[in-house]
């Protein structure tokens, strides 16, 4: 990619995001990326920036105030990178931890957490670097503190239609 690309596709279904996965897999070669993506008034976004079988890059925004629901990533380490805004991350026993631009959140397969973009503050802008466990395994599945099935677009997810801004990042 260079600078005269456009930003590259959101995703908004878990469906879409594995097909940006597979289709940016099947190249071998660098792939170089401008993280530039237009910010949501209402929702979030995603755009699936890289990838590779076992990794993925993922750029994603979220409206103030925007969050999820409490879920798990079984076959998957994952870190989110904070570029533009502050959120507040929650484990499943009520910890909580304020994050802001250029704090780092590492979550290891498995663990709960859910986060809050912070409300009426700029759109939450984070980079979202994944790492599968197991090849064979739904690198993309999600599970609640049950352990069941959970997914990402649902409305238990706190999903919202989204709502574009005239404003970009990058």
């Amino acid at each position: 990619m260079n600078a005269t690309d456009t930003a590259p596709p959101m995703v908004e279904t878990t469906e879409q995001w594995r097909h940006e996965v597979e289709r940016l897999s099947a190249s071998n070669t660098p792939r170089f990326v401008n993280l530039r993506a237009q910010l949501p008034d209402q929702g979030r976004t995603n755009q699936v920036i890289a990838a590779t079988p076992t990794m993925s890059v993922v750029l994603k925004t979220y409206a103030s105030g925007g969050e999820n629901g409490l879920h798990a990533h079984p076959n998957e380490d994952h870190v989110f990178l904070i570029l533009q805004g502050a959120a507040t991350f929650h484990g499943p026993k009520g910890e909580t931890r304020k994050v802001g631009r250029n704090d780092c959140v590492m979550l290891p397969r498995g663990s709960l957490y859910w986060f809050a973009a912070e409300e009426g503050g700029e759109a939450l802008v984070l980079v979202r670097i994944g790492a599968a466990v197991d090849t064979h395994t739904d690198v993309l599945a999600r599970i609640d503190a049950r352990g069941d099935p959970f997914d990402g677009g649902s409305e238990a997810n706190k999903t919202m239609p989204l709502v574009l801004s005239d404003k970009w990042f990058g």
